[in-house]
């Protein structure tokens, strides 16, 4: 058993593939996923719905075009609490979770307390966002605003070969 291996227990490199091939190509049938793993149908099977029901598989769903849909604008906010005790942010995290503008929030260690992405049709919806929407939350103090020019790498999570 290599190193790897006693990081996540019960998850072999049959399963490290699997996992490697779905985040990519979510809608491959069985069959082929199958083959391109070196395993038959029926274990496969077997091995994604364990995974599953383990939780390492948590769902699957289509990669939508930002662009075509008009909502290309992307704008990360650093956001700071004027509380930050566990009900402040229950409440805030509570709250920002009911926004569909925001993309991804993440609390952060550091110089502020919540990375923000928001996505959006344009400048001008962005700041209807912020103005109405995240200004509003429980305990906000301040905001500081980066818009994206480019997104160079966007929703991939492509390190399974480091686990």
């Amino acid at each position: 058993m290599d190193q790897n291996e006693q990081d996540l227990p019960g998850i072999d490199r049959f399963d490290r593939r699997i996992l490697e091939i779905l985040s990519v190509e979510a809608r491959i049938s069985m069959t082929e996923l199958a083959q391109r793993v070196g395993l038959s149908k029926t274990p496969v099977l077997a091995r994604v719905r364990r995974l599953e029901k383990d939780g390492y598989i948590t769902g699957y769903r289509a990669q939508l075009s930002t662009q075509k849909l008009g909502l290309d604008h992307v704008a990360f906010i650093q956001l700071k609490l004027s509380d930050t005790r566990e009900a402040a942010l229950a409440a805030f995290n509570a709250a920002i979770r009911k926004i569909p503008e925001v993309e991804e929030c993440h609390m952060i260690a550091g110089g502020f307390d919540y990375l923000i992405k928001v996505r959006s049709r344009d400048i001008r919806d962005y700041r209807r966002v912020l103005s109405e929407s995240i200004s509003t939350l429980p305990h906000v103090a301040s905001s500081s605003t980066y818009v994206a020019m480019e997104a160079v790498k966007e929703s991939g999570f492509d390190q399974l070969n480091e686990f």
